[in-house]
């Protein structure tokens, strides 16, 4: 084992770890190994002498009470486990050791490794092997979970019979399940799509697992940050969105500078800008829609093309739960508001996240009540010119 560090730093390198996690790596590997061959109820730790170039095995002894020496030949640890007495050595035997040694202390045996034969080589070489492979899959892990939300490209390599898709992006292989794809959508070994890191799990069996998807909101989000610059440089900030997948979606839009239009900018100049997105998203029609910090008037503008009378909304005092919203319509702008197969209202509600709730109102009525007693005698004390004229005598 001479050459043990140069050997764990080639590992390091290829496989793209930190050398502290090799080390840790092959240290736990060779405990596992020598309570294989060794005894598994016996205490081991080992250490890699970098300066020295040497790998150090050895069984751990806890300094105790002679009292306690005694009664570990009993006692069970919190697995009802029978403790190992010969993990333990009382004062009086350290002493005669080391007259430095205290309670609490260890005293360590060295260990030959060399000398617990062949297959205990190739233990090591499986713990190892699988220890390595751990700390690789944490890595992923890590570095994938921080692309939640982020758009990742990758080529088809297989579609199963249930028509979920396989793609290799990168140092791995990410699934697009035929739920998170778009409707009308199908794909091909070989074609090359995008599509936005939804979760990142392990599973016991299949290993690490990528899920991605074309239809969460936030791949329009990406999108949208990809395309507008605006957005990219935080100038233009994403509300909120709401997606009905391959038909249609909303976006809430808000900017801190007054000489930015959030839905011009977004559109972009003969609304190419938009058109992009939405020829990835399968020709979705996308709605831009000013945000705004007040909920009715968010409300009402997200329920656009329609005109909406009046919004009220109620504040939902369970957790979790949406408010309710009461909206008063005209009914000739009814149908705008619920859209074709009601895909204005759904997505309205959820863009706002609240229940909606029309209240419709005859068109004539609101007519009448625009020429009624009260708007006239409103126009009449708008008329009355008597306190102006005294401002300018």
């Amino acid at each position: 084992m001479d050459k043990i560090i140069d050997i764990l730093d080639s590992i390091a390198y290829e496989k793209g770890l930190k050398v502290e996690d090799v080390e840790k790596a092959l240290k736990e590997a060779l405990i596992k190994t020598a309570q294989k061959m060794v005894d598994p109820s016996l205490n081991f730790d080992a250490h890699i002498d970098r300066v020295n170039k040497k790998l150090e095995l050895f069984q751990k002894i806890e300094v105790v009470h002679d009292e306690d020496k005694r009664l570990l030949g009993i006692a069970v640890d919190e697995y009802n486990n029978v403790i190992n007495p010969e993990n333990f050595i009382s004062i009086e035997e350290a002493k005669e050791i080391d007259s430095d040694l205290e309670i609490g202390d260890f005293v360590n045996y060295d260990l030959e490794f060399e000398n617990m034969g062949r297959n205990a080589a190739t233990i090591l070489h499986t713990n190892f092997e699988y220890k390595v492979q751990r700390f690789i899959e944490e890595n992923l892990v890590s570095k994938y979970k921080n692309k939640v939300g982020k758009i990742v490209h990758g080529s088809v390599t297989r579609v199963d019979r249930n028509e979920n898709t396989f793609i290799e992006i990168g140092e791995v292989k990410a699934i697009l399940p035929r739920k998170n794809r778009i409707k009308g959508e199908s794909f091909k070994i070989g074609d090359t799509l995008k599509a936005v890191v939804k979760a990142v799990k392990i599973d016991k069996s299949l290993g690490l697992i990528i899920e991605i998807s074309r239809t969460s909101p936030k791949f329009l989000e990406a999108l949208l940050r990809l395309e507008v610059p605006e957005i990219k440089d935080d100038r233009i900030k994403i509300e909120a969105s709401a997606r009905i997948p391959g038909s249609r979606a909303k976006i809430a839009l808000s900017t801190t500078e007054a000489n930015i239009d959030p839905i011009g900018s977004v559109v972009g100049v003969k609304g190419v800008r938009i058109s992009a997105v939405s020829q990835e998203l399968h020709g979705e029609s996308i709605d831009c829609v000013e945000y705004s910090t007040v909920p009715e008037m968010f409300l009402s503008r997200a329920l656009s093309p329609a005109i909406i009378s009046s919004v009220v909304i109620e504040k939902s005092l369970i957790p979790n739960k949406n408010d309710k919203a009461t909206v008063t319509i005209p009914s000739d702008q009814k149908s705008k508001a619920i859209g074709k197969a009601g895909l204005n209202i759904r997505l309205a509600s959820m863009l706002t996240k609240t229940d909606i709730e029309l209240i419709e109102i005859e068109t004539n009525n609101a007519l009448s009540s625009i020429t009624g007693e009260n708007s006239i005698s409103n126009i009449e004390k708008t008329t009355d010119t008597t306190d102006l004229e005294a401002l300018f005598k």
